[in-house]
Formats: C-alpha cells, sequence, structure tokens
C-alpha cells in the first residue's frame, strides 16, 4: 500500500493533487498508490469533488509503525491436547520457532518453542522415572505409531502413562516397576517376539501393550488382552524406534510456557521494540482485550520494512506531514512549496518547482508521461490550480499555471472562469465551522530560528463573516497556540474579491510590535493589503522578522 497523501489539515490543492497523481501512478503500473488525506474536507473541496465525481479520498490519521503492520494474521497454532509429535511436525513443516497454545474460542494459553521440546525430549540421568514418563491418551499413541489397534480399552482421556521396553529376562519383569513405584495399571510395555513378556504383561494388567515389528499376533494373546482389559496395539517401528515415538505422543499440555508477552495489534513498534530489547522470547503473540490470539511477530519482523509507503504531495516539511511520516518510508515527494531538512531511507523522485500549485506540476507530469487526464481527472486538477492560485490572481502564480490550466480546460469542457465562480461561492469556512476548526482548517505549524509558531488561511467573499466572529476566532487561535505550544499563532484572513487580507495573532507582544502593518479595531488584527500567499509573502516576511529579532537579541523563546 501506497498512500499519495498531502499535507495535515489539507486545501483544495492538497487534497486534489492526491486524487490526480494517485490516478497517474495507476496508470503508469503503479496499482499500490491510494489516494489519501490527513484532515476533514471543507466546503470548497466537496464542491470540487462534487463536481467532478470524485469520493474523499481515504482518511489517514497517522502512519506510525504498529504491530498490526508486521505481524503475521495467518497463525499455525495448537490446543493443549496436540501431541509434541504433532507439534514438531508443525514446526518442522512450516519452519517456525514456537507454537501458540490455545483454548475454546480461540482464547490464549501460552506457547511451546522448539527449545521446549528439546529440553523435555533430553534424558534425564538423574530423573529415569521422569525419562519414561508420557502424558497422553491411547488414540495418540496409535497416532504417533501408525499403530494397527488390536483392543483399545476406554482409550479417550489423558492418563499419566510410563514406557518400559520388555528386553529383560521374565524373571526380573515387572520387579524395575515396583523400584520406580509405578503401577501395572500404568504401564506401557513395548516388547518384539517375546511370548513369555507378551503373556506376563496380559496377566499383571499393563495399560498398553505394544508389540513391534508388524509382528503376527495369536488370536489366543489378543483374546486374553481383551478378557484382562488390556489394550493391544502392533507398531510397524522396532522397540526402541516405538519407545521413543510413544513419548513424543505426550500433550504438550505440561509444556506450555503460560507466562509470555504478548501485544495489542495497534501497539506502536517503538515501544514494542523497547520491550522486546532483553526479551528472548522466540515469538510474541498479538491478541485482542479477550486475549483472543490474531497474530504473531518475532524480532525479525521487527527489522522489516513497515507498510505503508507515502508519496507526499502539496508539502515536503515533516511537521507539516501526517504523523509518523519520519517512520515509514517516503517514496516520492511532488512540492511546489520552500524546501525543509528531511532525510530519506534511499533516494527518492523528488520534484520541487516554483509554480502556483501542485496540481500544475501533477498536470504537466500526465502531458509528459503521455497520459492525458479524462474529463472528470482533468477537472479535478483546475480546482486544485484555481483554488491554490486564485484563479491566477495570487503573486505566487506562474505563466506554466496559466498554460496548464487553458490545457485542462479543453480535456474538461468547463472554463476557469466558470469553475472558479462555483468554488469561491461555494460557502464560507467561518459560517460553516465552529471557531475551533476555523482556525485549524488550513493550519500549518513552522520551526524557524528556534521559534514553533503557526499560520493558519481561510478565503472569503468580503470580511463581514470575520468580522461578526472576530472574538471567538480569537480566543480558539489563542487555545491552539497553548495546545500546541507556540510562541505565537495567526490567521490569515483573505478576501478573495479585493486581493487583501487581514491578520490575527495572538502570543508574543514583541512579534505583534515588530510587524510594520497597520491595526485595524483591535491590536491584535492586523490590515495587510495585497497581501494574499501565506507560502510567497506571509511566511518569508515572518522569517525575516525573526531573524532579524534573533540578530536584535529580542527574541523570546517561551511558550
Amino acid at each position: 500500500m501506497t498512500y499519495v497523501i498531502g499535507h495535515r489539515n489539507p486545501d483544495a490543492d492538497s487534497i486534489c493533487s492526491a486524487i490526480a497523481y494517485a490516478h497517474l501512478k495507476r496508470l503508469t503500473g503503479d496499482d499500490s498508490c491510494v489516494a489519501a488525506r490527513c484532515g476533514n474536507s471543507n466546503a470548497r473541496i466537496d464542491t470540487i469533488l462534487s463536481r467532478f465525481h470524485q469520493p474523499l479520498p481515504e482518511y489517514v490519521g497517522d502512519v506510525i509503525p504498529r504491530v498490526d503492520d508486521i505481524m503475521v494474521r495467518d497463525v499455525v497454532k495448537i490446543s493443549a491436547e496436540t501431541t509434541c509429535a504433532e507439534a514438531l511436525e508443525l514446526i518442522e513443516a512450516h519452519n517456525l520457532r514456537a507454537l501458540p497454545v490455545v483454548g475454546d474460542d480461540n482464547v490464549l494459553q501460552g506457547f511451546i518453542s522448539v527449545f521446549q521440546l528439546g529440553g523435555y525430549f533430553t534424558p534425564k540421568i538423574r530423573e529415569p522415572r521422569e525419562m519414561r514418563h508420557v502424558s497422553t491418551s491411547l488414540p495418540a499413541v496409535v497416532r504417533a505409531l501408525k499403530a494397527k489397534v488390536l483392543h483399545l480399552e476406554d482409550g479417550d482421556a489423558i492418563e499419566d502413562l510410563y514406557v518400559k521396553i520388555g528386553a529383560m529376562d521374565i524373571r526380573s519383569f515387572g520387579k524395575f516397576s515396583e523400584t520406580e513405584d509405578i503401577p501395572h495399571g500404568q504401564s506401557i510395555i513395548v516388547v518384539g517376539d517375546r511370548w513369555d513378556i507378551q503373556q506376563r504383561s496380559i496377566q499383571i494388567g499393563v495399560r498398553l501393550l505394544v508389540i513391534t515389528g508388524n509382528l503376527e499376533i495369536d488370536a489366543e494373546v489378543i483374546e486374553q488382552a481383551r478378557e484382562k482389559g488390556v489394550s493391544l496395539v502392533v507398531s510397524p517401528y522396532d522397540s526402541a524406534t516405538s519407545a521413543w515415538i510413544i513419548r513424543t505422543a505426550s500433550t504438550v499440555s505440561k509444556i506450555v510456557e503460560t507466562e509470555c508477552l504478548t501485544f495489542g495489534s495497534d501497539e506502536k513498534l517503538s515501544e514494542v521494540r523497547r520491550r522486546v530489547a532483553t526479551n528472548n522470547q522466540p515469538a510474541y503473540m498479538v491478541t485482542d482485550d479477550d486475549r483472543r490470539l490474531v497474530g504473531l511477530f518475532t524480532k525479525t519482523n521487527l527489522l522489516e520494512p513497515t507498510r505503508p509507503r507515502l508519496i507526499l504531495v502539496d508539502h515536503n516539511e515533516l511537521n507539516q506531514a501526517v504523523p509518523g511520516a519520519d517512520q515509514v518510508g517516503i517514496a516520492e515527494i511532488i512540492d511546489h512549496h520552500r524546501l525543509a531538512p528531511l532525510t530519506t531511507q534511499q533516494p527518492i523522485l523528488f520534484i520541487n518547482e516554483p509554480v502556483g500549485s501542485t496540481c500544475t506540476i501533477v498536470a504537466d507530469l500526465y502531458r509528459r508521461y503521455g497520459h492525458p487526464p479524462g474529463a472528470e481527472m482533468a477537472g479535478i486538477m483546475m480546482g486544485g490550480i484555481i483554488a491554490d492560485t486564485l484563479n491566477l490572481n495570487s503573486p505566487t502564480s506562474t505563466s506554466k499555471d496559466g498554460t496548464l490550466l487553458r490545457w485542462l480546460e479543453e480535456i474538461a469542457g468547463v472554463k476557469a472562469e466558470e469553475l472558479a465562480n462555483l468554488i469561491f461561492s461555494s460557502g464560507s469556512v467561518i459560517l460553516g465551522l465552529s471557531a475551533d476548526k476555523v482556525v485549524r482548517s488550513d493550519f500549518k505549524l513552522y520551526d524557524e530560528e528556534g521559534v514553533r509558531f503557526a499560520v493558519s488561511q481561510v478565503e472569503e467573499l468580503g470580511f463581514g463573516n470575520f468580522w461578526k466572529h472576530a472574538a471567538t476566532l480569537g480566543e480558539a487561535l489563542e487555545v491552539l497556540r497553548k495546545a500546541e505550544g507556540l510562541l505565537f499563532a495567526a490567521l490569515l484572513v483573505t478576501d478573495i474579491n479585493t486581493q487583501n487580507s487581514l491578520l490575527m495573532v495572538k502570543g508574543e507582544p514583541a512579534v505583534l510590535e515588530r510587524i510594520p502593518y497597520p491595526r485595524v479595531e483591535q491590536d491584535d488584527i492586523l490590515d495587510l493589503p495585497g497581501i494574499v500567499s501565506r507560502k510567497k509573502q506571509l511566511i518569508p516576511f515572518i522569517t525575516s522578522l525573526l531573524r532579524t529579532m534573533r540578530a536584535d537579541g529580542m527574541l523570546v523563546t517561551g511558550g
């Protein structure tokens, strides 16, 4: 998955360029590209999308790598009743390090690993009784041995049994079990063609008699076993092999590691890496709120590249990008703003041009690659250019914007002036949103001369709506400033008709005092005639102002 995504609190150019560039990428063979947005829409965006029949891009609140991005979902798992033999087969077949053990409703009980299985089968010289012990059911023994059943007595329950090879003389047979205090009814006797041992095992009532080597069994022996309640099976293996395989028929219930580190699928990988750094668990289980298993991952998975990848449009500053952009792969950047410090994991395609709109760059790529857009996609790009350049009236506009806008007009079958009238009359942001949403609707953070500040911008038909709501907008701007820990926050209100703006500033008085524009009615509102571009006019001015204040020793950096 590759998200083609604009900046936080997107404007029309950000949304339209994401839609158009994702479409171009798919046309050129990259089907992984999906248009996305990191913020809410507004009336102008909705108007453009509705006019050209395009859905609002998918909302992506962040791309911070999480467990869900790396975990294995198709998990090979077992129950506590699974035998060690079956567990080993699964581990070998799927090249696994560990197997989750689940109960009813897929609830996690723990896990087993190859190390635990190895420890279980390692001979314990000082505990000979444990070396013979097997916790299993008779059907599980039959499955492990691939044995032929001649008689099975009450075989479904899990039992504690002890394995012994009947290789000794008949005179000493049975004494070893007495020495180890193993009841005959818990004994599994493995024997070849020793008729005397077979008879003695049946007479004393062992739990299971295993005849090895696929030997033929006399009907008389079978009948005696049935009468005595002794289970009787025939193994295709020799006695030593049969005894070892019977041990693998133990269920894993006694070796399940129940104390295990688990994670939720939404946990951040940065935190996960910290928690597993000194932990040697072979695999980490991912569970939901009810402890149901939903996936697993290993430390190897933590080293793999995380999805999704990003293509940034209409911005290149990480503090304006979707949260987590610095933790995932950035594949491309298509932008028309100033360059900011940015590092990527690998070389990328980076197109940055001094034009009025990112949609201008994207439209040029359609033309350059020989893929003329359809009428609807051409209209989408027209909307982005018109909104960002105020229909070529902004000082950021270039001849290239005009050339490509005219090219798109012919394809879309709509005049730029007609579309501009539709877009700019689509509704007032100030009237359509609450004050706190207005100041965040097209909101960008900046870091200059060690100072963090923000500038939001709204475009209106006249300043009437602004003056009616100036007080509440001022309060919302101050709340934003404090919430983000900024030295100051500003709201640029642009009148599309007159190409003039008002600037409301909240924060450090020293900054406000140094802005050489007249105050209008209130001390924190400035009149900026001829200023319509945040990017090309206002931000360069503020940057220069802060640099001068720093040189004069007047810059206070408190939040």
